[in-house]
């Protein structure tokens, strides 16, 4: 059945109509559904909301002793396309902006809690000291995946038809949730546009940690002026490489500047003159560097020279304390089951004890990195990635490992996946460079029309640039540096 809609909306387009445009209005009855559930969970209950604009319907579901939401939208004006909305950090889902913008796009939407809490409580992870692994595998896999059955079987008994074609959209644990659905369900969305993806999990997430480790083991802290001055070196001395000096480094990897050059400089912190000291640059050099073993090997990349340490290694104000709280709570909840203890006394084998621990315990788990992507290939699906080279969240060495994984089991992969690397954005949006302006429309262009995006159109308040399907990267040749016409893909 699936082969045939898609046939039909091929045919269509071919033709010159549109299968997808607004569709009549969606009846005004506002009612729930009868649904079944999917494999190994119950219906708890279906509650219809009505909205001027569009009917919200809310499936509860259970397993056990757990509670999970799933909630889709049904806009009066429907385009026949379906769009699950993904979580960050320890959310599922979000029924706020991202949401609403798929409803006034035209699309069917749909999230879920996962039966979990906000972005930043995990303390749902430890029950009676041992870990909750309903709740975890509801959030690592099982409830995107049960979102989008559900939403299917709502959206095509409220309109009676089914969705023509159905995406995924999320960046951060969203972009993860992408990669989760490609890798394990291939056949939920035809396109998945995945930004910023936390893939690697269990490796991210301990990662994130070493900024905070470092500075504890060598009992040596760095100001916020200092981390800043170490990051404006490293910018200045490594910008140019790109072809044009614009404040950005394109390629933070192959940034060769050693932070001991900057030894001796004197800064302005608080009005207050700071000279940098050696022991400044031994820590900043292993903040760049990233985790290690014992013998100095390098566990998983570390933070990208250019982007903002002060996330990592810093203090935030209004944050629970120094240190990445994903990270933190990860190491508190998930590995330790102890949601009190404080990682800033966590020695170097301490650090490496866990980091192994959470690779063996959770990567089959939550990992999110099977390189064998044939199965989403085999469905026809699409995949879009999009990430900042100046990411400080998730520093997005671990993606390019993934994507070189995916590659090596696989060969080349541009005709179903393609990943776009932003230069000088930060972690899903921010920074001082282009960032992608509609990536959806591109991946729907793909999907519907079989149009591959060469590029990705991105701009910034005054400026444009095309971001380059990797590995190519955009490179300055000459004219204006604010005009895209002035890069090409190398």
């Amino acid at each position: 059945m699936r082969r045939l809609t898609k046939l039909l909306a091929t045919t269509l387009l071919l033709t010159g109509l549109s299968p997808l445009a607004p569709a009549s209005a969606a009846p005004q009855n506002c009612a729930p559904v009868a649904v079944t559930a999917p494999a190994g969970a119950k219906i708890e209950s279906v509650d219809a909301v009505s909205h001027p604009s569009h009917c919200e319907i809310t499936v509860t579901l259970t397993h056990t002793d757990d509670h999970v939401k799933v909630t889709i939208g049904l806009p009066q004006a429907w385009t026949g396309r379906l769009q699950g909305v993904g979580g960050s950090a320890y959310a599922a889902g979000d029924t706020g902006a991202p949401f609403s913008q798929a409803l006034q796009d035209g699309y069917a939407a749909v999230t879920t809690d996962a039966g979990v809490l906000d972005g930043l409580n995990a303390s749902w992870a430890v029950r009676n000291g041992r870990l909750d692994q309903t709740l975890l595998t509801n959030f690592a896999t099982r409830s995107v995946h049960e979102a989008a059955v559900l939403a299917k079987q709502v959206v095509r008994k409220h309109y009676q038809r089914s969705a023509t074609y159905s995406y995924w959209n999320g960046c951060s644990t969203g972009g993860r949730q992408g990669y989760a659905e490609v890798q394990n369900h291939p056949d939920d969305y035809d396109g998945v546009l995945a930004v910023a993806p936390a893939v690697h999990w269990s490796q991210f997430a301990v990662a994130t940690l070493w900024p905070q480790t470092v500075q504890a083991n060598e009992k040596h802290v760095l100001g916020n002026c200092v981390l800043n001055a170490f990051r404006a070196a490293a910018i200045s001395a490594c910008d140019a490489t790109d072809g044009v000096t614009n404040g950005i480094v394109d390629r933070p990897d192959r940034c060769g500047y050693d932070p001991r050059q900057l030894v001796g400089k004197r800064i302005l912190c608080d009005n207050t003159e700071v000279t940098i000291s050696k022991a400044d640059a031994d820590v900043m050099r292993k903040i760049w560097d990233g985790p290690t073993d014992e013998r100095g090997r390098s566990l998983w990349p570390g933070l990208p020279k250019g982007a903002d340490p002060i996330w990592l290694a810093g203090t935030i104000p209004g944050f629970p304390g120094p240190g990445f709280p994903v990270a933190s709570l990860w190491v508190q909840n998930f590995l330790l089951k102890q949601p009190n203890f404080d990682t800033a006394t966590l020695t170097y084998a301490q650090y490496r004890d866990l980091f192994r621990q959470s690779v063996r315990e959770f990567d089959g788990s939550i990992g999110t990195a099977n390189p064998d992507l044939t199965a989403f290939r085999r469905a026809g699906g699409k995949l879009i990635t999009w990430v900042g080279t100046n990411d400080q969240l998730i520093p997005p060495g671990g993606l390019l490992k993934y994507r070189e994984q995916v590659e090596r089991r696989m060969g080349d992969v541009n005709d179903f996946y393609r990943l776009f690397t932003a230069p000088g954005v930060d972690h899903c949006a921010g920074g001082t460079g282009p960032q992608p302006v509609n990536p959806l429309k591109s991946l729907v262009d793909w999907v519907e029309r079989g149009k591959a995006p060469a590029t990705l159109p991105a701009t910034t308040a005054d400026s444009s640039r095309d971001l380059c399907a990797y590995p190519r990267t955009s490179r300055y040749l000459h004219g204006d540096p604010k005009a895209s016409s002035s890069y090409r893909c190398l």
